[in-house]
Formats: C-alpha cells, structure tokens, sequence
C-alpha cells in the first residue's frame, strides 16, 4: 500500500494531472463513463468531494456528516469555464493535502467503518481522483497514464472498501455471487499484485498472492482497475475458467 504521506501527495499530484488536459477542452460534453454528468459536472464532484472530506478534518468531526456532501448536487453547473474550475479544484486539493498533513492519520475524525477517518478519507480521495481523471480523459480521447504504485493501491482499495459496500449495500443484487468454490482471481500481468476474492462466505473475504480460483481475470494492472470499476469490458483482457460468474460479479459489484 501507498504510505500516508505518499496519499497526502498523490492527491494534489493526480489533481493537477486532470487539471492540466483541460485547456481548451468543451467542458459541456457529456462524460461517457458517467453519462449523467456533463464534464463540468464531473469536476465538481471531484473538487466537492475533496471539499467535503477537507471540512471533516478541519473541524474534527467524531462521525462522518453525509449533509455536508455536494458531491452529487450538480445540476446548477453549467457553461463553467476552465479558467474558473483549474483553480478551484487545484485549491481544494491542496487544502485537503494541508489538513491531511497537520493531523494524525490515526485520530479518529470521521471514522469510516470503526476505520480512522484521515487514513480512509487520504486513501479515498486519492483514488476518488484517479478515477475521475482516467474518465475525463476518456471523454476528451488524451491519453492516461497511471504510476504502478498508485495502481496497485487502487485496486487494493476496491477490493477493501468498494466489494465489501456493494454487500452490503446491495445485499439482494448480491447474494447470488455466494456459493461452494465461488471464487475470483485478479492477476495483473505487468505487475506483482494479485488478489483472490473469496465468496463462498456470505461476505466476501480477500487474499493477495496467487492461488487457483473458479475464474482468473488476467491483464495489466491499470486494465484491472478499469474493469472492476466498469470503466472497461473484459473483452481483450485474459479470461480462464468460470466466465459467467466473472460477469455476474462485474456486474453487480459497484461502488
């Protein structure tokens, strides 16, 4: 994993990375990634949900304050231009990396699940923003490129935060992913990171290294993180074994 510092870093850094493809862009089109987000949109959630996270820490709230979140409030910005959200989103960042840095990553501020709230929310907001920035640019057809550390930590972040929520978020959609030798495995190929998903509990459980499994996804790391964000289809990544339990799990695993 990332240390704390690295995360307090990489938030500003992946910032002014999506920051910096944005000159000239029509910030008016839709995202194809999230279709219901024009790309004005889009950076508004990003730079809401650094505010929001930033707010938490500075005032040192005991529990997470979901009221405070603007993240999804979005349907007033429009025909906003670059020249006003650069700024504003790289100033957001900066401020979150600020606070990160002046408290103890193990305060329990806005715990998330009995977690210390600045660990997760360094974490999140990390990759909350790697995230976003392969999406903008995907809908502005620029390249995306992603640090294998940094890749690493995303998908093994999915795997801690983002599997366990779907759960439990969605206990229905869900339950058919439960069975005898239900199981996952994430290979990357230009990287040494694997994770085995184990679902033959009722709530999934993961180990990293490698071990035969119902069904293998196979790829480069980055592709991996793609696909269980659905971002990307499995098509041109290697799939052996169970492939309609791997679709299955694509499909109802979502953060």
């Amino acid at each position: 994993m990332l240390s704390y510092e690295r995360r307090c870093a990489e938030i500003v850094n992946q910032t002014s990375l999506l920051t910096s493809s944005l000159d000239g862009a029509d910030l008016g089109i839709r995202v194809p990634s999230t279709p219901d987000w024009t790309l004005n949109q889009l950076l508004r959630h990003v730079g809401h949900a650094h505010r929001w996270a930033d707010e938490m820490l500075r005032e040192r709230l005991p529990e997470i304050d979901y009221s405070r979140n603007g993240a999804q409030l979005l349907s007033s910005y429009v025909g906003e231009p670059a020249s006003v959200l650069v700024p504003w989103l790289n100033e957001g960042a900066a401020s979150l990396s600020e606070v990160l840095s002046e408290v103890a990553p193990d305060e329990m501020i806005a715990p998330l699940a009995g977690h210390p709230g600045p660990r997760v929310w360094s974490r999140r907001m990390t990759h909350e923003t790697v995230l976003h920035r392969w999406d903008v640019a995907n809908a502005l057809g620029v390249p995306f490129e992603l640090d294998q550390e940094v890749a690493h930590d995303t998908l093994s972040e999915w795997t801690a935060l983002a599997l366990p929520y779907a759960f439990m978020r969605w206990p229905a959609e869900t339950a058919p992913l439960v069975g005898p030798g239900h199981t996952v495995h994430l290979h990357a190929t230009d990287a040494e990171a694997e994770f085995v998903i184990d679902l033959t509990g009722p709530t999934p459980t993961v180990r990293e290294g490698h071990e035969k499994a119902a069904v293998a996804l196979r790829g480069p790391l980055v592709e991996l993180v793609l696909a269980v964000y659905r971002r990307r289809p499995v098509e041109g990544l290697e799939v052996f074994g169970d492939a309609e339990l791997l679709a299955l799990f694509l499909d109802r695993v979502r953060f």
